[in-house]
């Protein structure tokens, strides 16, 4: 028996085997520093940023006017859904127009902080909430990765302002610093402390898979839509099985970021190879 080899296995982890398709991570173009700075700042301290009139008046309407036609039914199955909210799935399947909603640059410089490269795109839905609607379950995003808490986020939401949110007609309410606390629910003292997250249509708030939050009541008499981008690290399972749900013509359609973020990427050394092989050789003619 020749002598067993052990090496350096660390460093054999930590790099990339992929030569022909190299990751594109990081690759997007930079957001200013300071607003980058600033984001995290608050991020860090309170779980969430509110970051107003991100997208131009124009794509907002683009997108109200797209979306609105594609929902097919008026209430989800479970209170969570919500027996009054519509939701579109399988999004990309049926529009691309938030495409620059999910890969936004500043959106993307932070999660570029908060994970390893190569993260993915866990989940991307629109939501209606409409008049009546009941508050929705308070939960943190990330909490069915069974790892204990206090730990870092393994996950991380953007919630796109399509209509105004008000604290009437259903803002998004989060308790702010619960993404330090442990595997505690909340008591009646933290929900005394929550936050609903009104701001303009065109902003969006960003926030870990750890802080707990919850779709609001919608007590007005107007419906209220929203785009939900969910992301997670590269080693965890994504909630939405892109592989499955998503043609690979659709996906050639979209742009580096966002193929790398739906899985046609390799996470160092190999983790999402096809056939020993990088992923984006399915989509080669």
């Amino acid at each position: 028996m020749g002598r067993i080899v052990v090496g350096d296995i660390a460093e054999y982890g930590s790099v990339e085997l992929a030569k022909k398709y190299t990751s594109t991570a990081g690759s997007q173009p930079k957001a200013p520093v300071e607003e980058l700075d600033r984001c995290m700042e608050a991020v860090e301290r309170d779980g969430y940023v509110v970051i107003e009139n991100l997208i131009s008046e124009d794509l907002v309407a683009e997108i109200k006017e797209d979306l609105i036609p594609r929902f097919e039914f008026d209430s989800g199955r479970n209170n969570f859904e919500g027996f009054k909210t519509q939701r579109l799935y399988a999004f990309f399947e049926k529009s691309l127009i938030c495409n620059a909603l999910v890969e936004h640059p500043l959106i993307l410089g932070c999660l570029d902080r908060i994970f390893e490269p190569n993260y993915l795109l866990s989940q991307l839905q629109a939501i209606n909430i409409l008049p009546g609607e009941a508050p929705q379950p308070l939960h943190p995003d990330d909490s069915f990765y069974r790892v204990p808490r206090p730990r870092p986020p393994l996950g991380a939401a953007t919630i796109w302002a399509i209509d105004d949110f008000t604290e009437e007609n259903g803002a998004t309410v989060v308790i702010p610093k619960s993404h330090l606390w442990d595997d505690r629910m909340p008591t009646e003292a933290d929900l005394a402390m929550l936050e609903p997250v009104v701001m303009p249509a065109g902003s969006v708030v960003f926030f870990v898979g750890t802080l707990w939050h919850g779709g609001g009541a919608n007590r007005s008499d107007s419906a209220r839509l929203c785009v939900s981008a969910q992301y997670c690290a590269p080693w965890c399972r994504t909630q939405e099985n892109y592989s499955l749900s998503l043609s690979r013509e659709t996906v050639k359609r979209c742009s580096e970021h966002i193929q790398r973020m739906l899985g046609y990427s390799i996470h160092a050394p190999f983790m999402g190879f096809v056939d020993g092989k990088h992923p984006k050789r399915l989509l080669e003619d």
